[in-house]
């Protein structure tokens, strides 16, 4: 039976085989060009936000209620968009250190493997299905 802590021997998958070094670099690459495509856009994205707040401010002389509420929805928008993206970052960075333990792949809640097409469709997956969906259903 498997610990509900979720931990794993080093390597360890599905039906107590040992994932291969050549697997678990395929999907270190995987993750990590993930991570880096993730940052890239974190950065421009800042960036647009940094030179919005530029422009709005040279640009604000003479503005009325409406145009004041839809810059400052606009940039709710645009921080959101942000936030978005870091949380992202960091359930790439959280699914590449667990990888690094050897946990990665196992559900983080009851201990089961997740399922190799959920990892394929979420690479950064750490809970199975059925947990996942219990946590949304909260």
């Amino acid at each position: 039976m498997v610990k509900a802590t979720g931990t794993r021997p080093s390597g360890t998958t599905a039906e107590g085989r040992t994932r291969s070094e050549a697997e678990t670099a395929e999907i270190r690459v995987a993750l990590v060009g993930r991570l880096t495509e993730l940052q890239a856009e974190y950065d421009h994205v800042l960036s647009e936000i940094t030179e919005l707040q530029r422009e709005r401010f040279a640009d604000s002389a003479g503005d009325d209620q409406a145009d004041t509420g839809t810059k400052t929805f606009e940039r709710e928008q645009e921080i959101t968009l942000a936030n978005n993206l870091l949380e992202r970052i960091t359930q790439v960075e959280r699914a590449v250190e667990r990888l690094g333990s050897g946990n990665y792949g196992w559900c983080e809640r009851c201990g089961n493997q997740i399922p190799v097409e959920r990892l394929a469709a979420f690479p950064s997956a750490t809970l199975c299905v059925s947990c996942k969906q219990l946590e949304e259903r909260r």
